[in-house]
């Protein structure tokens, strides 16, 4: 074999070995985060002292009820896919769950994430928050919950351990909704952001009315938020609506079951001496419920955005 043809074999098995590499790693990053079962074979049945216990539960948008009666809705209203639920047990210690979500998007991953918001950053996941006896956090398009019983220094210890697992395990960043854009950041209360669709979940957040006024649904995105200038507090919502014609007709129903005194005149002071305002932005529909001023209200509307 003359040398040339020897130099070409060789880079051809050199090409072929790093393509079979390439795949193979394509392949793995692939199964990280494809599935709710990838995760559940991935993820070990023993933490320190604590092993799994009994089968994994999985649930659907509808089974979610059987599992989580009362807060089941909360999910089904931010689209939940799938559930994976796994139990891990030891000797003299509290029981740890583990609950994972798969929401479909990142998006609704980061909404669920938001409605409960209480407790102390920890460094896990994305946003992480602990308090006592249960952690959250979310990834990708993953809502992670681990729930202990009753904390131990151990119990913490092996929920933390678990949570870093699973995080491992979703290797992309998920995308947080591109309507946080339109907020306006002076004043902002970060921890009080609440990204929904559905009418209840506002109403969970601040009550509303009974109605759906804002035609709120699965084709809008919407942010609640708590504002504070100067010793002055705010309640604001954006709303982005599929076209303008949708947001100009919430407009109107709004005007019209909130403010029935406005008459085109906004901001208007309400019975418990606050302001409330609304105003127009293309697609979208930006809110003062109520704020300690006329000012702050009209500076809330006035820095809203559009966003593209």
């Amino acid at each position: 074999m003359r040398w040339g043809e020897s130099v070409k074999k060789a880079l051809f098995l050199l090409l072929v070995t790093l393509a079979a590499g390439w795949f193979s790693l394509l392949m793995t990053r692939k199964s990280f985060a494809d599935s709710l079962a990838t995760m559940a074979e991935a993820l070990d049945r023993q933490v320190g002292a604590w092993n799994a216990t009994g089968q994994d539960g999985t649930y659907d948008g509808e089974t979610i009820y059987d599992y989580i009666d009362g807060a089941g809705e909360v999910y089904r209203a931010y689209n939940m896919q799938r559930c994976l639920s796994r139990s891990y047990t030891a000797a003299g210690e509290p029981a740890i769950v583990l609950d994972i979500f798969d929401m479909g998007s990142s998006e609704d991953a980061f909404g669920v994430f938001t409605h409960d918001r209480e407790g102390k950053p920890a460094n896990v996941g994305q946003d992480a928050l602990y308090r006592q006896g249960w952690l959250s956090f979310w990834k990708s398009r993953f809502f992670v919950s681990l729930y202990m019983e009753r904390e131990t220094p151990a119990a913490k210890e092996a929920a933390f351990h678990l949570a870093r697992a699973v995080a491992s395990l979703i290797r992309e960043e998920g995308r947080k909704p591109a309507i946080l854009l339109g907020l306006p950041p002076k004043g902002l209360r970060d921890r009080s952001v609440r990204y929904l669709h559905h009418p209840m979940l506002l109403n969970y957040h601040y009550y509303l009315a009974d109605e759906n006024i804002l035609n709120l649904g699965k084709e809008t995105d919407a942010l609640l938020a708590t504002y504070s200038r100067d010793g002055k507090r705010a309640r604001f919502l954006l709303v982005q609506y599929p076209n303008p014609g949708k947001a100009k007709e919430a407009c109107s129903r709004f005007l019209a079951h909130y403010l029935p005194e406005a008459e085109g005149k906004v901001p208007l002071r309400l019975e418990n001496g606050k302001w409330a305002a609304a105003s127009l932005k293309g697609r979208f529909l930006a809110v003062v419920l109520e704020s300690d001023s006329r000012s702050l209200a009209e500076d809330l509307l006035g820095e809203a955005k559009a966003c593209p």
